[in-house]
């Protein structure tokens, strides 16, 4: 049923801070043609980003810019902090759209990404404990897929991910298991493109999962294609805290779209593209970090409260 009053709500929640962009190419200390969907992790008192970084080829890497206040200050890594490993075929053209979450059994941080080569993107695993040296675990499930991340617990003793291969032209969100990060299995189809909808064409996870004592808190990206080309806006879901295939309310309204000019113009226009956040629990503050017309980095700023008291407004599942 339309809610106009719960359409005001979703329009309001996020505010683009002032100083967006972020991060811009001519920021670089090196030559690049983009920067943009960066992983996110609050590491002692700075917040990291991971960045995909395009170079002059149309390949991407990875990079590490740090901040003390999440905004401003970037202290951005001389040099490539992951680059592809030219001996591993699915890393062949770059690594792409990065996400973190901490794991605290194993005490490390969890990177997964998306490798691409001639037999399409792939999703790819890193561990680090210092984002200067990584493990890297290699493709977890086979192309075309991308959009992925771990969850940071086991759910009866499995890791679990969220992923969005596409299957028969279709590009929905799927959940799947494993009991060791390498076997894969179990594979749930969970959150699905809506007909007529924003997100009818395609869907995929934004940032990491966000454990809330109402369950997980997820943003996915929603793709509605149009005569002038691909929309990617933002929308909310919320996951059981012990089933997560489970998903008990999903926004009807997007909560973030193309509007400014650094989101509109770019690369690709029309482009929000969030893939990490940091949640400062202080000040109940929620950092949305996102690509910007696959050109920049900028970030939106919610309270998490007014997230919540939003999504549990929206119908249930």
């Amino acid at each position: 049923m339309f809610d106009l009053a719960r359409e005001q709500k979703a329009h309001d929640l996020f505010k683009r801070y002032p100083g967006n962009p972020i991060l811009k190419p001519e920021n670089w200390p090196y030559p690049t043609n983009a920067v943009f969907n960066p992983a996110s992790a609050q590491v002692g008192t700075e917040t990291l980003l991971l960045i995909r970084v395009e170079d002059m080829r149309g390949f991407s890497h990875l990079t590490v810019a740090r901040s003390s206040d999440g905004l401003t200050n970037w202290k951005i890594d001389s040099e490539p902090t992951l680059k592809a490993d030219q001996e591993s075929r699915e890393e062949r053209f770059g690594l792409e759209d990065p996400r973190i979450v901490w794991l605290e059994e194993q005490k490390r941080y969890a990177v997964t990404y998306t490798s691409f080569s001639e037999g399409g993107p792939v999703v790819s695993l890193a561990t680090t404990k210092n984002f200067k040296t990584f493990s890297r675990l290699g493709a977890l499930l086979p192309p075309e897929d991308k959009d992925a991340c771990l969850f940071p617990r086991r759910f009866n003793g499995r890791f679990a991910l969220i992923h969005r291969p596409i299957v028969r032209g279709e590009a929905h969100m799927w959940i799947s298991f494993s009991p060791d990060l390498i076997h894969w299995g179990n594979h749930i189809p969970f959150i699905m493109t809506r007909h007529a909808y924003w997100d009818c064409h395609r869907v995929g996870l934004a940032c990491q999962p966000i454990e809330t004592e109402k369950g997980w808190l997820i943003f996915y990206h929603g793709v509605r294609n149009t005569t002038a080309g691909a929309i990617y806006r933002v929308g909310m879901a919320l996951l059981d805290l012990n089933s997560p295939w489970k998903v008990l309310r999903r926004s009807q309204e997007w909560i973030l779209g193309p509007h400014a000019d650094y989101e509109r113009i770019g690369d690709v226009g029309d482009v929000v593209f969030p893939s990490g956040a940091v949640v400062y629990n202080e000040t109940d503050e929620i950092y949305l970090y996102y690509g910007a017309a696959d050109s920049s980095i900028a970030v939106a700023i919610a309270k998490l409260s007014d997230c919540m008291d939003y999504i549990l407004s929206c119908p249930e599942n």
